[in-house]
């Protein structure tokens, strides 16, 4: 994966599955679903993916970002439902914070 983005959410989902009974469905890409929906986690397993993706983010970038605050669960549809759409997310959050 060039993106460097999709491949700190993959690796973050990887590390979460072996955790999980019920395993992110990464073979589906962009389009595996997380959250809501038919998305595999509950909201302990996302704060857990969240703050892996935090951490591994911070390292590779140098900046602190906050995922899951007031803003991205006001949205009209969660920004957590996919990969994609977490992916897309971050991207627009670290657009902002350059």
């Amino acid at each position: 994966m060039d993106d460097p983005i999709i491949s700190i959410v993959t690796e973050a989902a990887r590390e979460i599955n072996d955790q999980l009974e019920n395993k992110i469905p990464l073979e589906k890409g962009m389009e595996a679903p997380l959250f809501g929906g038919p998305g595999v986690l509950d909201s302990l397993g996302l704060v857990t993916l969240l703050v892996a993706v935090e951490q591994a983010l911070e390292q590779a970038f140098g900046v602190p970002l906050v995922l899951a605050d007031e803003k991205a669960f006001s949205k009209g549809r969660s920004p957590f439902r996919t990969v994609g759409t977490l992916v897309r997310f971050i991207a627009e959050r670290l657009k902002k914070a350059a």
